[in-house]
C-alpha cells in the first residue's frame, strides 16, 4: 500500500511533521512503514517564471532568447524548446539548482546541477523545463506537451516567483506500507489517515459526504439480481445521466499521480480516486449497453467467453462469479469489467456499481485465470460490505461537483445479512495481566477511542465498528491498547502461572541423535531443495514402472529442474557431493534431514504423506562397514535393541549390485546403504568410490525407546568359552551370532567374533571363524554343566548349518 502525505494531510490537516518522524511513528504504532521517497529530493531553485519577450537566437536556426520574469528579477534565458512563447508560465531552474533527468526520461542520481553559461556565444542565466526534467512523466501530467517545456494553466493559480515545485504537487513523499491482512481498513488513504490521527494525537477529518440525486426514481432505469448471494453479500447500484466527459480537477489528478495512478478522465478518475480513498473499488457501465437495462449477479457457465476491458479474451467455469445483463456476461466480478460495456467519451447515461464480494472466491478467480487487478488485490483481502454504500456516496457527490453528470435519485442496494458491529467485553484487568502493565481503565478507553472502538457502558463492551474486521476478542482489544500506550512502555516482566517443563518430542529427540552421531562421526549437515526435476529417476536408473516416479507435478514450477516434490532423498546428497568433489575437496561426508513427499493418489485429491529421511553419503577415507558402522551407532543411541539383519540381495539399482544392503529390524524394513552404482556416480560427476545410507524415521519411530534400566555390577564370575569353527563362505556372521544368542540362552552375556581366516590351511570353499562367548548368571556362580548345557544347545544349531569345529 502506498499514499502520498499530502493526501494524508487531507483528513489530518493539523499533522505537522517530517516524513522521518512520520514513518517512524506509524511504525511504532503499528501501521508499519516499509521506506518513503520525497518526489522533489532532486530538485532546487525551481520557480516559476513568464516568458516576458522572445527574439531568435542570431546564431541559431532553433534556439530562442527569452526574457524571463521570475518575481523579483527578470533574467536571460536561451532555450530550444518548440513552445516557447510570449506570456506562458512556466517552472524554471536558476544557476546552482538542480532538475531530475532529461527529456528521455532518464533520472540521474542526486540531480543534475543548473549552471549559468553560454549557448553559442548568448548568456544563459537557468533554464525552462520539461515535466520529464522534474521527474515526472506525462502519464501523470497529460496536460504536459510531448516535447518541450510543461506551461502552467489559469487554473493553477501560479504568479512568476512561486515555488514551481509546490504547483505541481511535487513537494510531497511517497510513503510505502507494509499492511498486514487482516488490517483491510488500512488499503485505503482514509484508513492510514484514521491511523497517523490516532498516532500523532490529531483530529481526523472524514470527508463530508452530502445527498445527492434528483427527483426520478432508479427503478425506472435499471433493475438487479443477485443469485449467488454466498459470493456478494452486498450489491449497490446507482445511475448517472447526461455524462460529460472530460478532465478532472488538477486536484485530483494530482492525488492519483502520487499513488501512482495515471489519470484519464474525471468518470475513470472518480472511480480510481474513490478506490484508493475508502479501499472500495467501483465500475461503471454504459447503460445503454446493458440489454434489458438489468444486472444480475451470477455464476459464469462452465466454457463461457469473456472479453474484459483490456481485450484479452478468458474461457471461465462454474467457480468464477460474473455480472451480467439479461442476454451475455459484462464484467468479472471484482477483478474487470467488460469491453461491451466500456465507458467512451460518447456514453450518455451510465451505471455506477459498488459491490461486496467474496474475498475468497475473487483471489482464486483472479489466479484460475491469470489476471489480477488493482481491485482483486483489494477484494481478495474480504472488504466490509458496510463500505460499499459509502464510497458510492462520495463518488456521487465528486460526479455532481465535477459537473460530471446527473445522479438519478434512490440507490438500488441488495443486502440480505446486514453486517453488524463486532462486540467484545471489555476487561481492563485481563488486558493489563495480558501485557503485564497498569494502565487505568479511562487511559484504556482513551487509546480505544482513538481509533473508534466505542464503549457501550451500558453492557460494559466495546463496539469495533465493521471496518475493524481483526477485532473479535479481548487480546485484540489489548494489541490497540498496547500499541498506543507503546510498545516501548511496557515494563519487562516475568511470566505468571504454572511451572512447567518444556522438552522436545520424542521424534524431535530421534532427530537430534541422529544429527549427534553423524557429526561425530565426521559428517556435515547439508539442505537440499525438495523441488527436483523428473530426469533424476533416470540419473538413479530406476525402472519405466518404480512407484517411485509418481510424483506431485509442481503447478507454477521455476522451471523443470524444479518440477516435482521428490519421492528420494539421494539426489540432493549425491548433488552435494558431486559439488564438492569438483570443488576438489576431499573426504566429504554429508547428511541431510529432510522430507519426501508421497502422492496417496495422483492427480492429488489430498495432501501427499510427508517422510522424514536420514540420508548419508561420503566419498574418500572409508568403505561399505565404515557406513554400516555409522549406521549402529545411531541404533544403538535410539535403544534398538537386538540383532539387525542386512539383507544382501541386490534391490536399488542406484547402488552396487555386490555392495549394498537393506537395513531391517525385526522383520521391518528400515531402509538401505550402500556403494553407489558406477553409472551413477559418473552421471553425477563423482570420480570416487561414494557411500550412501537412507533411513526412514517414521520407521524408526515404531521402534526406537530412550528407556533404559539399570544393571547393577554383576555379583558372580563370569566363564567363557572359545569357538573355532570351519564355515562354509556363503554364511554371513549375522547369520552364525543369531544362532548361538538364540541357542545360549539368558546366561549368554556376550559374543565377539575375534579371528576369521581363509586360506591353505582351511578346505577350498570354506572359511575359519573364532568367537569369544562369556557366560554369566545374575543369580548363582555358573557350574560347568550349565555352561556345558549351553554350549551343546549352540553347536546343535551350528551344525544344522554345515559349520563344525575347527580341529
Amino acid at each position: 500500500m502506498n499514499t502520498s502525505l499530502s493526501w494524508i494531510k487531507r483528513y489530518v490537516p493539523d499533522l505537522d511533521v517530517t516524513p522521518q518522524a512520520y514513518c517512524d511513528g506509524m511504525t511504532l504504532s503499528g501501521t508499519k512503514v516499509e521506506n518513503f521517497r520525497k518526489l522533489d529530493a532532486d530538485l532546487e531553485k525551481i520557480v516559476v517564471g513568464r516568458v516576458l519577450e522572445q527574439v531568435p537566437h542570431p546564431d541559431s536556426d532553433h534556439l530562442v532568447i527569452c526574457q524571463v520574469d521570475i518575481g523579483n528579477d527578470t533574467v536571460q534565458i536561451v532555450t530550444g524548446a518548440p513552445n516557447s512563447a510570449v506570456g506562458i508560465l512556466t517552472p524554471v531552474v536558476l544557476p546552482g539548482g538542480r532538475v531530475a533527468g532529461g527529456h528521455d526520461g532518464k533520472m540521474t542520481a542526486g540531480g543534475i546541477e543548473i549552471k549559468a553559461g553560454k549557448l553559442r556565444g548568448v548568456d544563459s542565466y537557468g533554464m525552462m523545463c520539461s515535466i520529464e526534467e522534474l521527474g515526472s512523466s506525462r502519464e501523470f501530467y497529460p496536460e504536459a506537451p510531448e516535447n518541450g517545456i510543461y506551461i502552467f494553466s489559469d487554473e493553477d493559480g501560479v504568479k512568476p516567483g512561486d515555488d514551481a515545485i509546490h504547483a505541481l504537487g511535487l513537494d510531497d513523499v511517497d510513503v510505502e506500507y507494509e499492511i498486514t491482512s487482516n488490517r483491510v481498513d488500512c488499503y485505503s488513504v482514509i484508513g492510514i489517515a484514521r491511523e497517523a490521527a490516532a498516532t500523532f494525537g490529531k483530529s481526523f477529518q472524514a470527508p463530508e459526504v452530502t445527498e445527492t440525486g434528483n427527483k426520478e426514481d432508479i427503478s425506472s432505469y435499471l433493475s438487479a439480481e443477485v443469485i449467488d448471494t454466498d459470493l456478494c453479500p452486498r450489491f449497490t447500484a446507482r445511475v448517472i445521466k447526461n455524462i460529460k466527459i472530460g478532465p478532472s480537477p488538477k486536484w485530483m489528478q494530482r492525488c492519483l499521480a502520487s499513488s501512482g495512478i495515471r489519470p484519464i478522465n474525471n468518470v475513470v478518475d472518480i472511480t480510481n480516486y474513490v478506490m484508493e480513498e475508502y479501499g472500495q473499488p467501483m465500475h461503471a457501465y454504459d447503460l445503454d449497453t446493458i440489454a434489458g437495462h438489468k444486472i444480475i449477479v451470477k455464476r459464469a457457465e462452465n466454457g463461457e467467453k469473456f472479453t474484459t476491458l483490456d481485450g484479452k479474451e478468458y474461457t471461465l467455469d462454474n467457480t468464477i462469479l460474473t455480472i451480467r445483463d439479461a442476454e451475455k456476461g459484462i464484467g468479472l466480478a471484482g477483478i474487470m469489467g467488460g469491453e461491451n460495456t466500456m465507458i467512451t467519451d460518447q456514453v450518455q447515461t451510465m451505471v455506477f456499481e459498488s459491490a461486496n464480494f467474496d474475498g475468497t472466491n475473487i483471489r482464486l478467480s483472479s489466479k484460475k485465470i491469470g489476471h489480477q487487478t488493482d481491485a482483486s488485490r483489494k477484494f481478495d483481502k474480504g472488504l466490509d460490505p458496510n463500505n460499499a454504500s459509502a464510497a458510492m456516496a462520495r463518488a456521487c457527490q465528486l460526479i455532481e461537483e465535477f459537473g460530471a453528470g446527473e445522479v438519478v435519485g434512490g440507490m438500488i442496494d441488495i443486502y440480505p445479512e446486514k453486517r453488524e458491529p463486532v462486540r467484545v467485553p471489555f476487561e481492563p484487568d485481563k488486558i493489563n495481566a495480558l501485557l503485564g502493565t497498569d494502565i487505568g481503565r479511562e487511559e484504556q478507553l482513551a487509546y480505544l477511542e482513538k481509533v473508534e472502538l466505542a464503549y457501550d457502558p451500558d453492557t460494559d463492551e466495546i463496539v469495533a465498528p465493521t471496518f475493524r474486521q481483526d477485532i473479535h476478542r479481548t487480546c485484540d482489544v489489548a494489541e490497540e491498547v498496547a500499541r498506543f500506550y507503546g510498545y516501548n512502555n511496557i515494563p519487562v516482566t516475568l511470566p505468571s502461572g504454572e511451572a512447567t517443563t518444556g522438552k522436545l518430542s520424542f521424534k524431535m529427540l530421534i532427530e537430534e541423535k541422529a544429527r549427534d552421531v553423524a557429526e561425530y562421526c565426521g559428517f556435515s549437515q547439508g539442505m537440499c531443495y525438495s523441488f527436483e526435476s523428473p530426469k533424476v529417476f533416470d540419473r538413479l536408473l530406476l525402472d519405466r514402472d518404480d512407484v517411485r516416479r509418481q510424483a506431485v507435478k509442481i503447478s507454477n514450477p521455476l522451471g523443470e529442474d524444479y518440477s516435482i516434490m521428490r519421492t528420494m532423498s539421494l539426489n540432493g546428497i549425491l548433488t552435494s557431493l558431486a559439488t564438492n568433489y569438483n570443488r576438489r575437496n576431499k573426504d566429504v561426508r554429508l547428511y541431510e534431514l529432510g522430507n519426501i513427499y508421497l502422492p496417496k493418489t495422483l492427480p492429488l485429491q489430498e495432501l501427499p504423506e510427508e517422510r522424514m529421511q536420514f540420508t548419508l553419503g561420503f566419498y574418500g577415507k572409508g568403505d561399505f562397514y565404515d557406513m554400516k558402522g555409522v549406521i549402529e551407532e545411531f541404533f544403538g543411541k535410539i535403544g534398538l535393541q537386538g540383532i539387525v539383519d542386512y539383507d544382501g540381495a541386490p534391490v536399488q539399482p542406484y547402488l552396487h549390485p555386490g555392495r549394498q544392503a537393506k537395513i531391517i529390524y525385526r522383520g521391518t524394513h528400515m531402509g538401505e546403504l550402500g556403494e553407489v552404482h558406477p553409472l551413477v556416480r559418473a552421471s553425477y560427476g563423482i570420480g570416487d568410490r561414494a557411500y550412501v545410507a537412507v533411513l526412514d524415521i517414521p520407521s524408526l519411530l515404531q521402534a526406537a525407546t530412550f528407556d533404559r534400566k539399570y544393571k547393577g555390577i554383576a555379583k558372580f564370575p563370569s566363564v567363557t568359552r572359545d569357538l573355532s569353527m570351519v564355515v562354509p563362505k556363503m554364511i554371513e556372521a549375522a547369520v552364525i551370532e543369531k544362532m548361538i544368542r538364540q541357542r545360549g540362552g539368558k546366561i549368554l552375556e556376550s559374543v565377539e567374533l575375534f579371528d576369521i581366516y581363509e586360506g591353505a590351511q582351511v578346505m577350498p570353499g570354506y572359511k575359519s571363524m573364532a568367537y569369544s562367548l562369556v557366560f554369566r548368571s545374575s543369580e548363582k556362580t555358573l557350574e560347568e554343566a550349565d555352561v556345558s548345557a549351553a554350549m551343546k544347545k549352540i553347536l546343535n544349531g551350528l551344525s544344522s548349518l554345515k559349520i563344525v569345529l575347527r580341529q
